[in-house]
């Protein structure tokens, strides 16, 4: 069942030149459970539409619905708590807040509406098992290496059991092998999850490892014509 669907999807920034278009007429759908890589070159605006379908910005045309809902209809508040709710979003930053634990940046979602019940707790918990870092709950990010905070970041992204996962070059700070391993625990607690895995990157052997690769070509998505063929 497809769960996303962008349609015709356009973004134009205002300059001294006058509009510029970055976005021109995408389209994307994505059932549950599929992964899709997104590659192109800098300034291609691959971040810019991995924002927009997290709602994190807004469209100049073209529609976003994730399940049955258009988030962009929601109004700020409504479309807030839906973004909390339904899109989980890994970033090359990670943006973990260095004054807490490492449960408590993976509870972060969770605290930004509601009280924190116990069963969102265990989750929480078994996320950190999960990644691997059952012994390092109470540790902060200082005390981390780079691939631990990514890893952090992905039991982060889960806590709310999204419908959506967004990564924006996640792999992007690591060196190969902490990649490799980064990557495939991504992929194998997506599996898991049954969640949509949309990944932005530069990366052709992360690319390869999720079910489809797409390109990002004068402001529209194409398919890339070696997953066709293989598919």
């Amino acid at each position: 069942m497809t769960q996303l669907v962008v349609e015709n999807l356009r973004k134009q920034f205002a300059t001294r030149a006058g509009p510029l278009t970055v976005l021109d007429g995408v389209d994307l759908s994505l059932p549950s459970g599929e992964s899709v890589a997104i590659l192109g070159p800098s300034g291609s605006g691959k971040s810019t539409l991995l924002h927009i379908v997290g709602t994190l910005d807004t469209p100049t045309a073209g529609t976003v619905r994730l399940g049955d809902t258009d988030p962009f209809a929601l109004g700020e508040k409504g479309m807030a708590e839906f973004r909390n709710r339904s899109i989980g979003f890994v970033f090359q930053e990670h943006y973990l807040l260095p004054e807490l634990s490492v449960l408590e940046n993976v509870l972060i979602p969770v605290l930004a509406t509601q009280t924190i019940a116990a069963e969102q707790r265990d989750w929480a918990m078994e996320l950190i098992e999960r990644v691997g870092l059952a012994d390092r709950a109470d540790h902060r990010p200082g005390e981390l290496s780079g691939g631990e905070r990514g890893r952090v970041a992905i039991a982060r992204s889960l806590v709310c059991k999204p419908m959506l996962l967004l990564a924006d070059e996640p792999t992007g700070n690591l060196d190969p092998r902490t990649a490799a391993s980064v990557m495939e625990l991504l992929l194998k607690l997506q599996t898991q999850t049954g969640t949509m895995l949309i990944v932005v990157t530069h990366s052709e052997a992360v690319a390869s490892l999720l079910d489809r690769r797409m390109y990002l070509e004068e402001g529209r998505l194409v398919e890339d014509r070696q997953t066709a063929v293989d598919g």
